[in-house]
């Protein structure tokens, strides 16, 4: 722990670290117990590995709520090395070994591979140790206590598994006592987690679980069989009467074994493994952290390569970070890595002084507070939230938990990644690039935009895009937003555009190719309007491209476009294919609505989209001077003028009066003719929805009746529209969709 951190502690944290390091201490306690016992290791060791796991792990983890000690995942690890090895010495020198191997990682920064761990398989990590936490304890609880506690994995030592473990219960294998201690334990947790006072106070709920187990295994002593709990129930620390009696349980390595080649293979199994462990729970208890702090995971690899270089120094297991303690210790309120500290104290304090105390726990009442545990990690919510992420988020998450709860913690986590990667790949294969069609005044256009990375992954995907170009199609390969591309990739694309897509009558253009990969920007289609492209194109040719623009802005797909080189090409003269009439409103800006680009269009833009004689003016000269052939009128909902017209209306006021300014006498007059007198006067009796229903009405005739002034007014436009040369339509812009509802039946009229 650096100075810096203990200057800027908080006192106000001390009484939630207190607390929380409590309750990690009272579930540490039994599993620390049950993994060495599963582990196949001497009882003492798994107690050593809490302490290191707390107090010098917790010491130099940057992280504030993740919690070391012995892990589950490694006791299948633990049993086949120390029988390969042929001793708990031997391995103890690989243990240390592997914790050196773990502090180089941490140097070396390997932790930062964490970054590349799938959502889905950490959040089924962690509602796998939550189903497994409810399975396993559900035994327990009702003092059925043969499988060690802390054992995870399916097949368990006792020669049952997860499942026949339960249905031994039903064969009336429970102990009374134990089973009262449990239930109780359960309903007390859950009453103390929905009463407010009590869920905030300062005593957590564990520890008056724990006391009240206590209690009732005292009072059970005094009622006999069946009821009377018995060791095999109850907390088992090794009581040491002495100081040399304690000094008596260490263990140390054997150093004689330094070259036995098998050492070093154990040494990097458990570095490996240890790691992984490590670098996936951390990521899990980040997770869960209500702060949502990140923890450094390199500097984490450090902080348990110097935690397992001690603990194998003095003889305790190997350490990792762990979910369950780490999860207990965030839904205990901890605020720093203090609770840890704390919880690794008590470990040491107990084991030291407090023995034959502790031994009076019943194990029921430790297995309530884990099965409460479970139903928190495994909560519906999650499930429900990763279902609504669709099925590539919830098939690698649904098949990591059943695969951790099937198997053991390390298998699982292995096939998680296995199947994430799988699904990766997949859509990888399926869309590794963004394909969208412009309609074109020279023809469609096919714009395939590679994503900033671009790997050989990708080259499956890309070859059938191309294999699927029909005969005369126009395609842009853009490579604007990318960074990489792999020379497969490059060496496809370059074949394609000199030999293969002609062959086939496709035109290959580019764009944004880095200078490294000597391909330079060719564009074989004129991608602004051009005099040549408007004098051959009809007027609904013109309004579908309008149309097709609208519908990719408002579904995502919007054009990457080089404005840079539309600037320099528009710069001696403009050739727009359409006059767009629209609202000033600032969230209707006519070429983004459109997604159009620089010299497309004509924007006039008047409050209201109404016609007046400068804005039908401008209209005139596009139409007549620069040769346009569409005249579009763009309204939205939720207008302003439109509003505030209804309005005034509706109170019969002036606008002058009521709102300073002198000249939009002008755009009300244009309005007035849409607003239905008669409703408009009960507008204040209408609910919200009424009101915004009838003001977009309003807007939608303004629309169609702004077509319809066009017409009339403009001698020229009208005889242009009668010989169907010009084309005149309206449409409605949707505020809150980005949608547009081209009017044409009524623009017709």
């Amino acid at each position: 722990m650096d100075d810096e951190s203990i200057s800027k502690y908080s006192l106000s944290y001390l009484p939630r670290d207190l607390t929380a390091g409590l309750v990690v201490f009272l579930v540490a306690l039994p599993l620390c117990l049950g993994i060495a016992l599963a582990s196949g290791a001497p009882l003492f060791s798994g107690l050593l590995a809490g302490i290191i796991g707390g107090i010098v792990v917790g010491s130099i983890s940057g992280s504030q709520t993740s919690v070391s000690g012995p892990a589950a995942g490694l006791t299948a690890i633990v049993i086949a090395q120390i029988a390969t090895l042929g001793s708990f010495e031997a391995f103890l020198l690989a243990v240390m070994l592997g914790g050196l191997i773990q502090i180089g990682l941490g140097i070396v920064r390997a932790g930062s591979l964490s970054a590349f761990f799938p959502s889905s398989v950490i959040k089924g990590l962690l509602a796998a140790i939550g189903v497994i936490l409810i399975l396993k304890q559900i035994p327990h609880v009702f003092g059925h206590d043969t499988d060690p506690e802390g054992e995870m994995s399916f097949s368990q030592p006792d020669e049952q598994n997860t499942f026949s473990e339960i249905l031994t219960l039903f064969a009336g294998d429970i102990h009374f006592g134990a089973a009262v201690v449990g239930l109780l334990s359960v309903l007390l947790l859950v009453f103390w987690g929905r009463i407010k006072f009590l869920k905030n106070s300062v005593v957590p709920g564990p520890l008056v679980v724990v006391l009240f187990g206590v209690g009732l295994q005292i009072l059970f002593q005094q009622f006999g069989k069946p009821w009377s709990i018995g060791k095999s129930h109850l907390v088992q620390i090794p009581v040491a009467n002495s100081a040399s009696d304690l000094v008596s349980y260490l263990r140390f390595p054997d150093f004689s074994q330094w070259a036995n080649p098998a050492i070093y293979f154990a040494a990097v199994t458990i570095a490996i493994v240890a790691s992984l462990e490590t670098l996936l729970n951390l990521e899990a208890v980040d997770k869960l952290d209500h702060e949502k702090r990140d923890s450094p995971p390199s500097r984490e690899l450090v902080a348990q390569g110097v935690g397992n270089v001690i603990s194998g120094l003095i003889g305790g297991l190997p350490v990792t970070s762990v979910i369950v303690r780490g999860s207990v210790n965030v839904h205990a309120g901890a605020k720093t890595n203090r609770s840890t500290i704390f919880h690794g104290i008590l470990l040491l304090t107990s084991v030291a002084f407090l023995p034959v105390y502790l031994n009076m726990i019943p194990l029921a009442a430790l297995a309530a507070i884990l099965l409460v545990t479970g139903f928190k990690l495994a909560s519906p919510e999650l499930f429900r939230q990763m279902w609504q992420e669709g099925r590539y988020q919830f098939l690698p998450f649904l098949i990591t938990l059943l695969s951790i709860v099937f198997t053991d913690l390390l298998t699982g986590i292995l096939i998680g990644l296995g199947v994430s990667v799988l699904f990766i790949l997949n859509s990888s294969l399926r869309q590794p690039i963004r394909r969208v069609v412009e309609t074109h005044l020279g023809g469609d256009i096919l714009h395939i935009e590679l994503a900033n990375q671009v790997s050989f992954l990708n080259r499956a995907a890309l070859d059938r895009l191309f294999n699927a170009a029909k005969r005369g199609t126009h395609m842009l390969i853009d490579a604007t937003d990318t960074d990489y591309i792999d020379p497969d990739i490059l060496s496809l694309i370059r074949d394609y555009k000199s030999k293969i897509g002609p062959t086939r009558g496709v035109s290959v253009s580019l764009r944004g190719f880095r200078t490294r990969y000597q391909l330079q920007d060719e564009i074989l289609f004129a991608d602004f309007s051009t005099r040549e492209l408007k004098d051959r194109a009809t007027p609904e040719q013109i309004l579908e491209i309008l149309r097709e623009g609208n519908r990719r802005f408002h579904t995502g797909n919007r054009l990457s476009r080089d404005l840079g080189s539309q600037v320099y090409a528009t710069a001696s003269e403009q050739n727009p294919m359409a006059v767009v009439l629209s609202c000033i409103d600032s969230r209707v800006p006519a070429e983004l609505v459109l997604d159009l680009g620089i010299g497309d269009i004509f924007s006039v833009r008047v409050a209201g989209n109404v016609i007046g004689n400068k804005s039908l003016g401008s209209i005139e000269y596009g139409v007549v001077v620069a040769g346009v052939k569409l005249v579009f009128v763009l309204g939205h909902t939720h207008c302003g003028a439109v509003i505030s017209t209804v309005e005034l209306l509706a109170g019969s006021k002036d606008s002058t009066q009521a709102t300073d300014c002198p000249h939009l006498d002008s755009i009300v007059e244009e309005l007035e003719p849409c607003v239905d007198h008669k409703i408009c006067q009960g507008l204040h009796q209408m609910n919200a929805a009424d009101q915004e229903s009838f003001m977009d009405d309003v807007a939608r005739k303004n629309v169609i009746r702004s077509v319809h002034e066009i017409l009339a007014r403009s001698e020229v436009i009208r005889k242009l529209s009668d010989a169907g040369k010009v084309l005149v339509v309206g449409a409605l812009y949707d505020v809150k969709s980005g949608k547009m509802e081209f009017m044409l039946d009524e623009s017709a009229e």
